[in-house]
């Protein structure tokens, strides 16, 4: 059961202690006074902590208020950060603070912390089609866990507004190019190999999601407006995710490398759906799955170069630990 925010300020702490008795299993915290104050913040943690330490809490919650003492107190609990992705305009310019994002997303990673980021386009004064690129294709290097645009999810009328920096043509494209990277990206569950995989293509991430978000319509694969049948079909997903990728291979004579890419993307599919589904699965593979796992997957060519090639099928299941496999 997921719940959002719907108690006062004075009475959410105490209602914490309900959550078992509700079944509440989900919450996303809503209180601003509560996500801009750190000390109310910190609080707050403190007290999900203690009375409800199985209970996933979704945090929408600016970078700024992200620091050491915050995060840590995260990392205690069982959460995920939704942080906006935004800049700010003066006059007609638009500014965007990558070191800061940079700082934020390293000490995130490192404390081993669920984030995702939440960008838009064409809403800001100062803001364009290849600002927007630029600002996604950086969000991608930072390795968040999902990306979303919820200017599309909420309010398909509300998909920016045409300027003198983004004209109408140019907010078309934002939107097809946020289409495909929420499907393929969020949806598909694509973090852990996304840019290993990217990589031999020598794309960008941003071009690679408009290129796909035009394979889907010329297949007839329909992604805006179909938010909620995407993110609960994710074999669906990954059936995709393949098919275009063995296209792109194809395409920049890369194919002798796809076999790998195929194991990694399915493997870490399976592994996922057993994380977040609790399914059991068989998978085929072509390459060793502890080194299709490993460091050494990161780079697909080198991969590709110095591994070789071992045809099994392993059990993904959930263990003791977590998800887990073995050799059937």
């Amino acid at each position: 059961m997921n719940e959002s925010y719907i108690y006062k300020t004075s009475e959410l702490e105490t209602s914490l202690s309900s959550f078992a008795e509700k079944g509440i299993t989900e919450f996303t915290l809503q209180d601003q006074e509560v996500l801009e104050h750190k000390g109310k913040l910190l609080s707050f943690l403190k007290n999900f902590e203690k009375k409800c330490p199985e209970v996933l809490l979704t945090l929408p919650v600016s970078a700024s208020v992200l620091d050491m003492d915050v995060c840590k107190a995260c990392s205690r609990i069982f959460c995920t950060l939704e942080i906006p992705f935004t800049g700010t305009s003066k006059g007609n310019t638009y500014l965007f603070d990558k070191k800061f994002f940079s700082r934020r997303s390293q000490m995130l990673n490192t404390l081993g912390l669920v984030f995702g980021f939440n960008l838009d386009f064409a809403l800001n004064a100062g803001d364009g089609i290849k600002l927007f690129f630029d600002r996604l294709d950086f969000a991608v290097s930072l390795y968040p866990n999902h990306i979303d645009f919820s200017q599309m999810e909420t309010d398909s009328k509300n998909t920016g507004r045409a300027s003198a920096t983004f004209s109408t043509q140019d907010i078309k494209r934002a939107g097809k190019v946020a289409a495909g990277a929420q499907c393929f990206y969020t949806y598909g569950r694509a973090v852990t190999w996304f840019l290993s995989v990217l990589a031999p293509l020598k794309m960008s991430p941003s071009r690679f999601f408009e290129d796909f978000s035009e394979w889907c319509a010329l297949n007839n694969y329909r992604l805006e407006g179909d938010w909620e049948n995407l993110k609960k079909n994710h074999k669906e997903i990954e059936k995709m995710q393949l098919a275009f990728l063995k296209f792109k291979y194809e395409e920049k004579n890369k194919e002798q490398l796809f076999e790998a890419v195929s194991s990694i993307v399915r493997l870490n599919g399976a592994l996922s759906r057993c994380y977040g589904e609790n399914e059991e699965c068989e998978v085929e593979l072509s390459y060793n799955p502890e080194e299709l796992l490993g460091g050494g997957a990161m780079n697909v060519q080198s991969f590709f170069d110095n591994s070789f090639l071992e045809y099994s099928t392993v059990k993904v299941f959930m263990g003791s630990d977590g998800p887990d496999f073995k050799y059937c």
